[in-house]
C-alpha cells in the first residue's frame, strides 16, 4: 500500500529590489532567504527593479531556484517631486519608490497559487491582493518609522529636520498598519521593542538578524604583527545613516587620531560615495576612498582597527557584525551595536562622543594584549550566537508552525 506525499508548500516572495548580486546587509539577508526557501518550499519571487537590478536578473534566475518570477522596473529618483506626489497619493515616499500597477497586476494573478505570502521589507506590502486568504509575513529589516525619527533628531538643516520628521510620522501609520495586518512579524530584537511601543502586538514577533559572510569565521585569527596603523569602514556610500556617521567622524574624531597617530590611515570601501564623502575625504590627508572591493579579506589583514561610526538607524548593523566576525578589534556607537549581546570593552567599543570614540580607537591602535582579547571574544560571540544556521533555522520553524496553523 502508498501513501501520496504531503504537498510541498508555496510561498509568495515580495521584495523592492532585486536581492542580487548579495553585496550589502539586506541583500545578503534577502538572498539567504531565498536560498534557504527555494531549498524547502516551492517558491515564487516577485520584485521590483532600480537601479542596476535590470543587468543582474538574469545571474539571479540561473542561480536562484524559482517556480515563478515576476520583475518590473521601478525607476523614480528620490526627489522633491516624488515626494510631494507620495503627498498627493497619502503613502510613504518608498513605498510610492516601489509603486508599479502592472507588478502590482502580476502579482495578483500569481497570489491565488501560493499558500502564503512572504513581504521582505514593508515596502512591498502594498502587493498583498486584498482578497488573499492565506498566512501573511511581514520581514521587517528596520524599524523604518525609527530611523527617519532619528535622523529628525541628529542635527542638520531645519527644513530637513521637518521632513524627516514629518516622514516618519507617515511611514509610523503604514508601518503600523501592515504589521496589524500580518500573520507574523519577523524583526531583531530592538526594532521588535520600538514597534511594539508604537502599538504592535508582541506575540506576533519573532527575532531574527541580519549577518554578514559567516565564512570568515572559517579564517585564520588576524596577526596584530601585519597590521599597520589603519583604520577600516565598509558600508553603502549612498545610505545617509552611513554617510551622516563617516562625515561626524571625520570631521570630530580624524583630525584628534592624527595628532595622536602620525601616518594613520582611514581607508573607506563602497562604492558610489555621496559627493559630500568625497569633499570630505580630499580635505584630509590620509583618508582614501576605496570604491568597491571584491575581496575585503587583505584589507582586513592589514588595518588594526574597524569602525562603524552610527548616529541613527535602526535594525542589526551588518558592518559590525562582519568586523568582529573576522576578528578585526570594532569600534563603533550605541546605535551600531543595538539589538547585539556586545559588552563595551569586550567584544566591541562602544562611544557615541568624540573624545570616547578617540580614547577607544588609540588604545586599539597601541595596545596589543586589549587588541588581541577583543578579537578573540568577538569571534567568540559571533559563533555562539549569529551564523546562518540558527537564524534560518528558526525562521523556517515559525514559517512551518504557521502554515501548519
Amino acid at each position: 500500500m502508498t501513501t501520496d506525499s504531503p504537498a510541498v508548500p508555496a510561498i509568495l516572495f515580495l521584495t523592492p529590489e532585486l536581492p542580487y548580486p548579495p553585496h550589502s546587509g539586506g541583500r545578503i539577508k534577502s538572498w539567504k532567504l531565498i536560498e534557504c526557501f527555494g531549498s524547502r518550499y516551492r517558491l515564487g519571487v516577485a520584485c521590483a527593479l532600480k537601479g542596476e537590478d535590470e543587468q543582474h536578473l538574469a545571474a539571479f534566475r540561473a542561480r536562484a531556484r524559482l517556480a515563478d518570477l515576476v520583475a518590473e522596473p521601478v525607476k523614480m529618483p528620490r526627489s522633491l517631486k516624488a515626494l510631494l506626489r507620495s503627498y498627493l497619493k497619502r503613502i510613504p515616499l518608498n513605498v510610492l519608490r516601489t509603486r508599479s500597477d502592472t507588478l502590482a497586476r502580476k502579482i495578483a494573478a500569481l497570489a491565488p497559487h501560493y499558500d502564503l505570502i512572504f513581504c521582505d521589507h514593508y515596502e512591498v506590502f502594498q502587493y498583498v491582493p486584498d482578497d488573499f486568504t492565506g498566512p501573511v509575513i511581514l520581514h521587517e529589516h528596520n524599524a523604518y518609522f525609527l530611523m527617519w525619527q532619528r535622523y529628525a533628531e541628529s542635527g542638520g538643516h531645519p527644513l530637513m529636520r521637518l521632513a524627516s520628521y514629518l516622514e516618519s510620522m507617515r511611514v509610523r501609520r503604514y508601518e503600523l498598519a501592515a504589521c496589524a495586518r500580518a500573520d507574523l512579524i519577523f524583526a531583531s530584537p530592538n526594532d521588535i521593542d520600538s514597534l511594539v511601543a508604537a502599538g504592535t502586538e508582541r506575540a506576533k514577533c519573532r527575532v531574527t538578524y541580519h549577518l554578514g559572510d559567516e565564512t570568515t569565521l572559517n579564517r585564520p585569527p588576524l596577526d596584530y604583527d601585519q597590521t599597520e596603523l589603519v583604520l577600516l569602514y565598509v558600508g553603502t556610500l549612498t545610505w545617509e545613516a552611513n554617510v551622516d556617521g563617516l562625515l561626524w567622524f571625520l570631521a570630530e574624531v580624524w583630525p584628534g587620531l592624527v595628532a595622536k597617530h602620525q601616518g594613520v590611515r582611514l581607508r573607506i570601501a563602497g562604492k558610489n560615495p555621496d559627493v559630500r564623502l568625497q569633499q570630505a575625504a580630499a580635505a584630509h590627508p590620509g583618508v582614501e576612498l576605496l570604491g568597491f572591493v571584491e575581496d575585503l579579506e587583505p584589507l582586513f589583514q592589514r588595518s588594526r582597527v574597524f569602525v562603524a561610526p552610527l548616529r541613527f538607524g535602526a535594525g542589526i548593523k551588518v558592518k559590525v557584525l562582519s568586523g568582529m566576525g573576522r576578528g578585526l578589534p570594532t569600534v563603533t556607537t550605541s546605535v551600531g551595536s543595538e539589538g547585539l549581546a556586545v559588552e563595551n570593552g569586550v567584544q566591541a567599543a562602544i562611544a557615541d562622543q568624540a573624545p570616547e570614540t578617540i580614547t577607544a580607537i588609540d588604545r586599539l591602535l597601541t595596545d596589543r594584549a586589549h587588541w588581541e582579547a577583543m578579537a578573540n571574544a568577538a569571534r567568540e560571540l559571533i559563533t555562539e550566537h549569529y551564523t546562518w544556521d540558527r537564524v534560518l533555522g528558526d525562521m523556517q520553524r515559525e514559517i512551518d508552525a504557521l502554515l501548519q496553523r
